[in-house]
């Protein structure tokens, strides 16, 4: 793995880079492990709130309701203010929702702050932008393959260890502690944090947008392209109310649900506005040639991720049932224990994804690992109750592997669009994934297994031929400086 400033040395920590990248790893491994803090618990606590099969949909749901505007608006601020003070506030304020959470007497606090620390998920996008402020683009496929990999873990560190803890507490109230402790670790980590990180290299600049309020486009194709691309957001959004509406899971009152659609069709007319008032002067006047990007760039970096880290999201949320109602005999901790290999892969598949795409070409990488993915849920569609379980569960890790090497090559590109909004793309990207998951999950809701796969992997095939359309990051992109002058960046 050499660059050219050479090896990329993993366990290095006198490199300033190398340091950046596992204090940055390890804070998104935290804000997953509080994010997903409730899953490997939600028997303790569906014995102490004594709550119904419709209540713990109505949490799942809420879990992740708030991170797709979370992601949009955080991607905003770290562009503005930088991941080492974004991070440091989100694992901190973070801590309190995961304390708030713990601490809840009843189900409409356990809600509240189920649905607050939806917010904890928007804790990838910052990172990104981090870890691509300080890496080489020989290096950034990597670099951020181990971030997402590695930080990911997270969910997966906290189902082997938090039922545990909560048994060594003991007592009624030994879920409570478990939880909070890693709010506690979250609080602390967030001040070490704060302390020990830089936004960018020695002598570097740290390139903000011009405007706030939305990512700026550089035609008037893009504009509409923009607002086009904004839609699928919202409506993900209005169709995670449905889910809670008397039609649903019954947590809202049918008033409630028209009330938040409401809101949510002004905040897009809110956010149409924003993003006018950041692209009018473009708009109006135009852009030096020098500083033009493509927005289908950033489309379709959208797309890849709805398809990669949105079919992990869902497959992930339906794996150990489809394990317990597909083989005869098997008990549910071990449909548990064999659906974990899914996320397990993250470690490995991620990086290993990262790496591909700075060797092998951009483009290349993410349509070959994307069709990979439609081939992996194509296969998994054909299992039944009469294969031999070791095989379903080799076929299960084997499509993961393409999975999330899909999602590492999706953000092996994002650094490399435009430097100064990366943290915006980033939390687009993001959002992308979640809206993929909500439509995934939706239409399981509809169909069996089988068809929940081929959806899954007929989609992919489709997305894989759109990402021919991708243009192979070559070149510089160029930023300007405070003092007028113009930076040009390395991207190939």
């Amino acid at each position: 793995m050499k660059t050219d400033d050479g090896h990329f040395q993993f366990f290095s920590l006198r490199d300033p880079k190398i340091k950046t990248l596992h204090i940055t790893w390890f804070a998104f491994f935290l804000t997953f492990l509080v994010w997903f803090s409730h899953a490997p618990l939600i028997v303790f606590i569906k014995e102490a709130f004594e709550l119904s099969s419709q209540q713990i949909k109505a949490l799942l749901i809420l879990n992740v309701a708030l991170t797709i505007p979370a992601r949009i608006v955080i991607g905003i601020l770290v562009d503005r203010f930088g991941p080492r003070h974004i991070f440091s506030m989100l694992l901190i304020i973070s801590s309190f929702l995961c304390m708030g959470f713990a601490s809840a007497s009843s189900y409409e606090a356990l809600a509240l702050f189920r649905f607050l620390l939806g917010f904890v998920g928007a804790g990838f996008v910052i990172g990104i932008r981090m870890v691509g402020e300080w890496f080489p683009a020989k290096q950034v496929g990597l670099a951020e393959g181990i971030y997402g990999g590695w930080g990911n873990f997270g969910s997966a560190a906290g189902a082997m260890t938090l039922p545990t803890l909560a048994l060594l507490f003991g007592g009624d109230d030994g879920w409570r502690y478990a939880l909070a402790s890693t709010g506690v670790l979250t609080f602390f980590y967030g001040i070490v944090y704060f302390r020990i990180a830089r936004n960018t290299p020695k002598g570097s600049t740290y390139f903000k947008p011009k405007k706030s309020g939305g990512l700026e486009v550089t035609s008037k194709r893009d504009f509409h392209f923009y607002l086009l691309m904004n839609i699928p957001m919202y409506l993900a959004l209005a169709l995670l109310v449905y889910k809670l509406s008397p039609l649903g899971v019954a947590l809202l009152s049918q008033q409630t649900t028209y009330l938040l659609w409401t809101v949510l069709a002004l905040l897009f007319a809110f956010q149409t506005q924003q993003i006018w008032r950041v692209n009018r002067d473009n708009l109006r006047h135009g852009v030096p040639e020098l500083e033009k990007y493509k927005f289908k760039q950033v489309a379709i970096l959208n797309l890849a991720y709805f398809v990669t880290f949105g079919s992990e999201l869902a497959v992930v949320s339906m794996l150990p049932l489809f394990f317990l109602d597909t083989f005869e005999g098997l008990s549910a901790v071990s449909a548990g224990l064999l659906a974990s290999g899914f996320a397990f892969m993250n470690l490995v598949s991620r990086p290993t994804g990262g790496y591909f795409s700075d060797k092998l070409g951009r483009r290349r990488s993410l349509m070959v690992l994307i069709c990979g993915l439609a081939a992996g849920y194509l296969v998994l569609s054909q299992i039944t109750g009469t294969w031999w379980i070791w095989i379903a569960v080799l076929a299960t890790m084997s499509c993961s592997f393409f999975v999330q090497a899909g999602e590492g090559a999706v953000f092996a590109i994002v650094p490399l669009v435009k430097r100064r909004m990366t943290g915006q793309i980033a939390g687009m990207t993001g959002a992308y994934g979640n809206v993929g998951g909500v439509v995934y999950l939706t239409a399981l809701s509809y169909v069996d297994y089988s068809n929940f796969f081929l959806i899954i992997a007929g989609s992919a095939a489709v997305i894989a031929g759109i990402c021919w359309f991708l243009d192979e990051p070559a070149g510089t992109i160029a930023e300007t400086l405070p003092d007028g002058s113009v930076q040009l960046i390395n991207v190939e």
